[in-house]
């Protein structure tokens, strides 16, 4: 075939992989920030608040119309929805580079957020038409490691970047990256596996996708499992490098610090595609991944500010807190693909799906910011993502009682 011909000729990478790092050059411009707050602050400054909402504002697209992406990428074609999305990403990323004002960088972040929906939002039903069936539940667990990838990524390089030439060239740098992936996406996933595997004799009206997803409990109830546990991962990790800055840990040691315990979160994510592949009962793994969340959460803030006493223990705890934690995108990523009503809306509930999460993303941190500076330090921490694991396992039980296909 000429899809195939074509790939042989110009990538020896499995196109799934590709489409794999195509997410996690999307979501890299999620983990730029973190690193760069306190020198924005320094360079523009931001007030704590101000530093959540430019944390969180990437995520304003997908809270506020992410199932309505899912269907226009399924309009667009999987593929060309990406390679759309990513030369958006890296064109804010490269305007943002020169910004002068809060308020621009805060609308460029909002568009690099669309972006980054017209990313991530097909990329699963994509690497489903590129891998065997029996691989599926495998690469999605990998998929679900694309977010604490890119982070870790930024959180490790993004330090020694700014240090070295400044902020403004991390957004540059980030823009190149992604200019870059989008050739290699285009020359590298095979053009026939964008289009849909069968047409039905009439296509369906985006409004009757939108209405069968939105009909059904069980996006539902995957969507908002997604955002109790996106709110609180992104606050915690998010912020890491503001709390080790204000207990006097050097910038170096911060970002790798941070970026160790964005980078554990892949272990959860890897190991859920293969429990879920050897017959682990997915509400199993949800209830087990919000316990341990709730749990190392009061181990490493309760009753402390900044690094606090029995700092190494506290940081063991924030390791425990991403890596157990790590199997619950995994596992609801593959949910999602179960509990659509049927492969017409494999996208729009995945869209659903990614508009919670980002939901949780964007009030996560600033509710955290709030918590910590109404009380004078991050010591009760603990309680906001507590809350969201209890929420996170009322809505574990309800998933159990749902029929999967």
């Amino acid at each position: 075939m000429r899809a195939a011909g074509e790939h042989t000729r110009a990538s020896r990478v499995d196109p799934a992989l590709v489409v794999i790092l195509a997410g996690v050059s999307a979501a890299l411009h999620v983990g730029k920030l973190p690193p760069a707050i306190p020198t924005l602050q320094q360079a523009l400054g931001l007030t704590l608040l101000q530093a959540a909402f430019l944390l969180s504002m990437v995520q304003g697209a997908g809270m506020c119309a992410g199932v309505a992406f899912g269907a226009l990428a399924d309009a667009l074609g999987l593929k060309r929805s990406m390679l759309i999305g990513l030369m958006l990403i890296a064109m804010a990323s490269l305007l943002g580079g020169v910004s002068q004002h809060v308020a621009l960088l805060l609308a460029l972040r909002a568009v690099e957020g669309f972006g980054f929906l017209l990313v991530v939002l097909p990329a699963p039903g994509l690497m489903r038409r590129l891998v065997p069936p029996e691989r599926v539940s495998l690469m999605l667990g990998v998929w679900g490691a694309y977010m604490p990838l890119a982070t870790a990524s930024a959180l490790l390089i993004g330090p020694l970047w700014i240090e070295w030439l400044g902020w403004r060239a991390w957004w540059w740098l980030m823009a190149a990256a992604t200019a870059l992936m989008a050739l290699w996406l285009s020359r590298a996933v095979p053009d026939g596996a964008a289009a849909p595997v069968a047409r039905a004799a009439a296509p369906m009206r985006w409004s009757t996708r939108l209405r069968h997803t939105l009909s059904s409990r069980g996006p539902w109830l995957v969507a908002a499992s997604f955002a109790m546990y996106s709110s609180q991962w992104l606050a915690v990790i998010g912020f890491l490098p503001s709390i080790y800055t204000q207990a006097g840990i050097s910038g170096a040691a911060t970002g790798v610090l941070t970026a160790l315990a964005a980078a554990v979160n892949m272990i959860g994510n890897i190991a859920s595609g293969r429990l879920l592949h050897r017959g682990a009962k997915p509400t199993t793994l949800l209830a087990g991944g919000f316990v341990a969340m709730a749990l190392a959460a009061a181990l490493a803030f309760a009753g402390a500010e900044g690094a606090g006493a029995h700092p190494v223990l506290r940081y063991l705890a924030v390791l425990a807190f991403s890596m157990v934690g790590g199997v619950i995108p995994g596992t609801l990523f593959s949910l999602a693909v179960r509990v659509a009503p049927g492969e017409h809306t494999l996208s729009s509930t995945l869209g659903w799906v990614q508009q919670w999460s980002a939901a949780g993303q964007f009030v996560g941190p600033p509710v955290v910011a709030w918590v910590a500076s109404q009380v004078g330090g991050w010591h009760l921490t603990w309680l906001a993502t507590g809350a969201c694991s209890l929420l996170g396992l009322v809505l574990t039980a309800l998933i159990a009682r749902l029929p999967l296909r």
